[in-house]
């Protein structure tokens, strides 16, 4: 059986990024940066106020007085300039004028009519922002995931327009006579189908657009026309049939239908009966049918898949480390992403559950992470350090 790392680094040498288009900033949140963007302004674009308070010439000290000659506001600055014993009434944002080189904050002043006095103890510093303090025009901002504070850079940039990669649209397709939707009444041989929904919802947030299709049963026609529907997917994802009961007819009909498989089983748990490669002009991704498995797969396998076919680069999840909560005996012949619970430190303490059936998705739902259990690790003593993926942002 192949190793998770060389299953992902075949699945992701099939991913290319998808072609790009153009969007309004306003829908640009969550998409990846096809290319730079350059500011079209310096910002701030003049030497700003800081503060509320009094723009003066000079370097003033306490006990001086200026005469106020007028006023500037945010959107609305002063035509003239100030000279030696004068002040300009002044608020934050708005133009610094000509000749000023300090802003007095308003609660360092005593005022009297049309006079200002600096008070003792005022703030020495300038309270001037100078032009292009945040950016120049020309700057650039390089290829990313747009992030929400991103958006507010790319607008004072005055870029209104950004060019992204295509979301890749992701077909999902449940499969097998047992399953039946949530809403509906099952038989006394039928489960609820639950997997698609947090695969979907995955996809989802990973920048994917999802296409659920209804349930594939368990028949060489009914599987085929849903492959059929499928098409034009940039990835399909089978959820079960991909082991090798008698039932199980993905990778048979996805053959006779044109996939070429790059890996089938993998030497990890929950997850061994994973498939994928492609499949026309996409890439077919078989998850196995239990929940846990499905959805940790997904975590695995489909969303570094997404990232690199939004041109995020064929990047393996990060792996972080912490301190194990208790002992863990020696792993076998597979790596063993384990739930568990991590818990606030300065390095973080994981603590894997008891129960790690691949049927248990309440178990599922309680963990913060995947403690990784490599291939033939040894047993681990609690304070060792491990590996461990995180499941929550």
């Amino acid at each position: 059986m192949m190793t998770v790392e060389e299953a992902r680094a075949r699945l992701l040498a099939l991913a290319a990024p998808l072609p790009t288009e153009t969007i309004p900033l306003r829908h640009a949140a969550g998409r990846y940066m096809a290319s730079p963007a350059h500011a079209l302004r310096d910002q701030p674009p003049f030497p700003a106020s800081a503060m509320d308070g009094y723009a003066v010439q000079g370097d003033p000290v306490p006990g001086d007085t200026f005469r106020v000659i007028g006023e500037a506001g945010a959107g609305h600055s002063f035509a003239g300039a100030v000279v030696a014993g004068q002040a300009l009434r002044i608020f934050t944002g708005a133009p610094v004028p000509a000749g000023a080189t300090r802003v007095i904050i308003q609660e360092d002043v005593d005022r009297s009519g049309d006079r200002i006095t600096i008070r003792p103890n005022a703030d020495t510093g300038s309270n001037i922002r100078p032009a292009g303090q945040d950016f120049r025009a020309g700057d650039a901002l390089s290829p990313r995931r747009l992030h929400p504070h991103d958006l507010a850079l790319l607008a004072a940039m005055n870029v209104p327009q950004i060019t992204v990669t295509r979301r890749p649209i992701v077909a999902i397709i449940p499969t097998g006579d047992e399953l039946v939707m949530p809403g509906e009444v099952p038989g006394p041989d039928q489960i609820i189908a639950s997997n698609s929904f947090a695969i979907a919802a995955l996809a989802e947030n990973a920048g994917a657009e999802v296409r659920m299709l209804p349930i594939a049963r368990d028949t060489l026609p009914g599987l085929r026309m849903l492959l059929e529907l499928a098409t034009g997917a940039d990835v399909i994802v089978t959820i079960g049939g991909a082991s090798v009961g008698d039932h199980d007819l993905v990778a048979r009909v996805a053959g006779e239908m044109g996939f070429a498989p790059s890996f089938w089983k993998i030497a990890m748990r929950p997850g061994k009966p994973l498939m994928a490669g492609r499949f026309g002009d996409g890439l077919m991704l078989g998850l196995p049918g239990n929940p846990v498995s499905a959805i940790v797969c997904a975590h695995l396998f489909l969303l570094p898949l997404l990232r690199a076919l939004q041109g995020g680069g064929a990047v393996p999840p990060v792996a972080q480390s912490g301190r194990l909560g208790v002992a863990v005996d020696a792993n076998g012949p597979r790596a063993h992403y384990m739930r568990a619970r991590l818990s606030d430190a300065d390095v973080p303490v994981i603590t894997p559950f008891e129960r790690q059936d691949s049927s248990l998705l309440s178990i599922l739902t309680e963990a913060d992470a995947l403690l990784i259990r490599p291939i033939g690790d040894a047993p681990r003593a609690m304070g060792d350090i491990v590996e461990y993926l995180p499941l929550r942002p």
